[in-house]
């Protein structure tokens, strides 16, 4: 006999669970007590904030592969880590979050923190899902665990009642995990799709996605060199194409360079594999026509919910992304120099002018470049600040980037603590603005008491960057609510043993950084970064500048 809280456990060590992230509750105290006998098999790792949790669930599930994992007590925390859920289901990154719940005999009363979860989390999750007899953990908890992973990979909410976690049960954890396999595509849709790219003058591939393996990334990545076709990732998920191939020609997202533009307008044929078509992927939606494109779509994906889903293609393949990739053949046809001019466009995009700041981050970036291992881990919030790691920052076939594609601020600091406590042995750089950094510096705590300490680049301008440049677009000089007081930020990092130094010059930051990496305890470089070097080639006073005149004209 054992109770359910010990049979949730048993049953994630068998599913093949190694890291659980989570802030203590009274109302899962039999899963506290069961994960104390799992200690380096399934690791729990103590957050200070049930948002910081959940951010790092999400990223962990992004960066392995394998549903992330969040322990929340009811009410306050899940609430608190509804953040994580949405970033996780924007991302499309497997993740469970186990959510306390009140006793069975309770429900319905509006009982002491009392949240109905699955109408809480129903849109926002991939499944929410409470167990309420313990004979059924089993049974759901291999659903939530093949649901998070199949089809679009998404995050899944278990609520767990008290008494159902205390009561007794001869039911056996599950055996094992065998895997979901992914769709695999038709020899005629695989006959089609060649048959469609060969008719075409100006191809286009567009990719995105989390569940990209090795060899299934490798294969696309042959195919579009063999076939000389242009390669564009998804918003925020260009890590999973090497950049340093002759085909990757760029990254459609916030921001998007006027050349990837013209690529996906351009483009007569569209072969868009593992991608749900984004807002920010799309520019609003306006790049393809809704719901019928000029061009002729192809679209591929694991989940049949997205196909046409916005776009009505041409050709709808229901299939995994590897398995889709490994069935390619190279086509040839005349656009040669379609990709080559794409391929000399996103070269040239890497090229800015002097930034008017006492730390240029254009330069500073392009240090990165130049020294970071092969295998780095880059990651960051929201703000104006990301537009360095996202567009200036060239990722090969090791390198990985967790960014979120819902815009969440405050994940870079949780995701590159998970980063470390997946690969503690990669270096791992956090990109974070002053606004960015503060909504969950708390979590230091966990990366000292976790051992898992990246290098943080505090990109520090005293204002919440991506508000003031929409503020001085649209109201420009009439600045309300976007200028910021910080504290110390040195001695806040150092409190929480973290090397850290003010980097005042450009010319200070390959020595402070080359100490940042030798540090053993993780580093923050606080970096003095102009606001008038908002964008990397528009200032601050020449938006407001140009808003002014235009107003007046």
């Amino acid at each position: 006999m054992r109770n359910g809280g010990r049979l949730l456990v048993e049953c994630l060590v068998a599913l093949g669970a190694r890291k659980g992230f989570g802030v203590p509750g009274e109302s899962y105290l039999a899963v506290l007590d069961a994960l104390h006998d799992t200690a380096g098999q399934l690791d729990y790792v103590l957050c200070r904030n049930e948002g910081g949790a959940a951010f790092m669930a999400a990223a962990y599930g992004k960066l392995t592969g394998e549903p992330g994992l969040c322990f929340v007590t009811r009410g306050p925390g899940a609430t608190n880590a509804s953040i994580g859920v949405h970033t996780a289901m924007q991302d499309s990154a497997p993740m469970i979050l186990f959510v306390g719940q009140v006793g069975t005999d309770m429900k319905g009363r509006e009982a002491f923190q009392e949240v109905d979860y699955k109408a809480v989390f129903g849109t926002v999750a991939k499944w929410a899902v409470e167990i309420d007899r313990v004979e059924r953990i089993p049974e759901i908890l291999g659903r939530a665990w093949r649901t998070a992973l199949s089809g679009r990979p998404g995050p899944v909410v278990v609520a767990l009642p008290e008494d159902m976690l205390t009561s007794l049960t001869d039911s056996e954890p599950l055996a094992g995990f065998n895997g979901v396999d992914e769709p695999v595509p038709s020899g005629a849709a695989i006959a089609k799709t060649l048959g469609l790219l060969a008719e075409a003058q100006r191809p286009l591939i567009l990719m995105g996605g989390c569940n990209w393996k090795a060899g299934g990334a490798a294969a696309l990545q042959s195919f579009a060199e063999a076939s000389d076709i242009p390669v564009v990732a998804a918003f925020r998920y260009q890590d999973q194409f090497d950049n340093f191939s002759p085909v990757f020609c760029g990254e459609a997202g916030v921001g998007m360079p006027a050349h990837v533009r013209r690529l996906i307008t351009g483009a007569d044929t569209i072969l868009a594999v593992n991608v749900r078509f984004g807002e920010m992927t799309t520019d609003g939606y306006t790049l393809l026509s809704v719901p019928a494109p000029k061009q002729t779509l192809i679209h591929v994906h694991g989940s049949d919910l997205e196909i046409g889903k916005i776009y009505q293609p041409a050709l709808g393949i229901q299939a995994g992304p590897n398995a889709f990739a490994a069935a390619l053949s190279p086509v040839r046809g005349g656009w040669a120099g379609w990709r080559r001019e794409a391929r000399a466009a996103w070269e040239a995009s890497f090229e800015a002018p002097e930034q008017p700041s006492p730390v240029d981050m254009a330069k500073v970036t392009a240090h990165l470049r130049d020294t970071l291992a092969d295998d780095a881990i880059l990651t960051n919030g929201a703000g104006n600040f990301t537009v360095w790691p996202n567009k200036f920052f060239k990722f090969g076939a090791k390198a990985r980037l967790l960014a979120p594609q819902s815009g969440a601020m405050g994940y870079g600091v949780p995701a590159a603590i998970a980063a470390k406590v997946a690969h503690p042995q990669r270096t791992v750089v956090c990109f974070a603005g002053d606004g960015d950094f503060q909504m969950n510096c708390q979590e230091l705590a966990t990366a000292l008491q976790a051992g898992a300490q990246p290098i943080i680049l505090l990109v520090n301008n005293g204002i919440y960057g991506t508000i003031r440049a929409h503020q001085e677009r649209n109201y420009p000089a009439r600045v309300s609510g976007t200028d910021m007081v910080n504290p110390d930020f040195v001695a806040l990092a150092k409190a929480y043993g973290f090397h850290a130094e003010r980097v005042e010059t450009t010319d200070g930051f390959p020595a402070a950084f080359a100490r940042a990496l030798a540090s053993k305890t993780g580093a923050l470089l606080d970096l003095d970064v102009s606001a008038e070097a908002l964008t990397p080639r528009q200032t601050l006073s020449q938006m407001r500048q140009a808003a002014l005149a235009g107003k007046a004209g």
